[in-house]
Order: C-alpha cells, then sequence, then structure tokens
C-alpha cells in the first residue's frame, strides 16, 4: 500500500464515527447519511495531498461533508422519503428505554424539518460543539448568520416539540 494512501486509511478510521453522525444529522436519514459520507470520503481521497498539509485535515473533511450534504438536498432524487423504516435492530432491550427513544425521535424529526442552513447552525454548534467562529468558517457566512439561524433554528425546535406534545383540540 502507498505510504498516501495509508496514511488517507488511518486518517479514515480515526474520522469516520464522527463524520457519520454529522452526515446523519444534517440529512436525517441513516442510509443518506452514508451516501454523503461516500461521497465525501471519495472527493477527500482525490483531495488528500492538499488535505495533508492542512493544519486541521478533519475540518477540511468535516466542511466537505456539509458541502455534500447541501450539494445532495438539492438534487431531485435526493428528495424522496421513504414511506416506511426498517428498525436498525430487530433486538428488544431488556429495560424500558422508550420513553428516552421517543424525547429522541422528536428532536429527530423536528431537526429535520428545519431548512438546511438552521439544521447545519444547529448540529455544528451543539452536537459537534464548535465556537460560532469555528462554524461561520466552516459554512461560509458571517458570525451574525451563524447567531440568528442558530436562534431561528432553536425557536423551530421548540415549537415543532411543543406542537407535537400539546394535545390537539
Amino acid at each position: 500500500m502507498a505510504e498516501r494512501d495509508k496514511a488517507f486509511v488511518e486518517f479514515v478510521e480515526t474520522a469516520i464515527p464522527s463524520l457519520r453522525r454529522t452526515a446523519y444529522l444534517m440529512s436525517g436519514d441513516w442510509h443518506k447519511a452514508d451516501d454523503v459520507l461516500q461521497e465525501t470520503l471519495y472527493k477527500l481521497y482525490l483531495a488528500w495531498p492538499k488535505v495533508q498539509r492542512t493544519a486541521s485535515p478533519f475540518s477540511y473533511a468535516r466542511r466537505m461533508l456539509v458541502n455534500v450534504a447541501y450539494d445532495g438536498g438539492r438534487r431531485p432524487w435526493r428528495r424522496e422519503v421513504a414511506i416506511a423504516e426498517i428498525p436498525e435492530s430487530a433486538a428488544v432491550p431488556s429495560g424500558d428505554f422508550a420513553p428516552g427513544h421517543a424525547d429522541r425521535d422528536e428532536v429527530l424529526e423536528a431537526l429535520r424539518a428545519l431548512a438546511p442552513r438552521q439544521r447545519a447552525c444547529i448540529v455544528l454548534r451543539y452536537y459537534e460543539d464548535l465556537s460560532v467562529e469555528q462554524t461561520a468558517e466552516l459554512l461560509g457566512c458571517s458570525e451574525g448568520t451563524v447567531r440568528s439561524q442558530s436562534s431561528r433554528g432553536l425557536d423551530s425546535l421548540r415549537k415543532a416539540i411543543d406542537r407535537r406534545r400539546s394535545p390537539a383540540l
């Protein structure tokens, strides 16, 4: 194996869990997340000599992932919505985790409903724990845009969850 390939494989082995989770939060679906991740890794491999020379290859890869997720959402064939979802596992846990899963599912459903820029800001700021400055740099926008999109996104999340929890009249 070439030295270039070896360095790339080592990087991917350490970065892939975090990149996959971010792709999931950006796309709202594990299958779409895997597609986004695969395309990102392909593009990353092509640019690997340049990426290795950067100060933070992981930040570069995360930015590529966000861009691929944005671009994928614009393609008409990516807008398909699954009618039924296949469970990840048929195993039933011994404890009752339903309340925790219900809360998580509510948040994920509300997250999927956000506009792409708001979703990116929320995921990067509150899941990836990036600063406003880092998020602005990653998304290629101003810090004020990150603040306003984060604020609007959080407000939308709160309203969506409140609507789901309030009884129908």
